[in-house]
């Protein structure tokens, strides 16, 4: 009867280990995230590398912050001009957040351009092929799905 009860207790203790940390906050899907990119990246980077972020602005559900500024965001290049006659704009997109110890997947509402927002004195626009923006840069990206952690 005692190691009937032993196996038992060990087999929930299992259970609980392996079960999620903290499942059960949900972000809906329409939040806005403001990033800030810890890297610089290079209109000549090669779509799919990763461009490593941080949250700029906390996330807040009825009030209370759900993801803090600093937690990490992965994000990665979309489209870049890497192919020197490639009419692509620097594009970047998320695609995880680091959350309560691992990486949960997002969907964003789609790829946002990143320009190094070169100007003249006069406010002019200055459009240049190759450029890289340094790191510290703000992108602002929508939830399209929930995110559920």
């Amino acid at each position: 009867m005692k190691t009937k009860t032993l196996w038992f207790l060990i087999a929930i203790a299992l259970l609980i280990a392996a079960a999620p940390e903290s499942w059960g906050t949900t972000v809906p899907a329409g939040t806005i995230l403001i990033i800030r990119t810890l890297r610089a990246v290079s209109a000549q980077d090669m779509p799919g590398l990763a461009v490593p972020a941080e949250l700029a602005r906390p996330v807040a559900i009825n009030g209370k912050v759900a993801i803090p500024v600093g937690t990490h965001v992965s994000g990665k290049v979309i489209t870049s001009q890497r192919l020197i006659r490639s009419p692509d704009r620097l594009t970047v997109d998320l695609v995880s957040v680091h959350l309560a110890g691992r990486d949960v997947p997002i969907t964003t509402t789609g790829r946002q351009p990143l320009s190094n927002d070169v100007k003249t004195m006069s406010g002019v626009g200055i459009s240049r092929t190759n450029y890289t923006v340094a790191k510290g840069k703000l992108m602002q990206f929508q939830l399209a799905r929930p995110l559920v952690f």
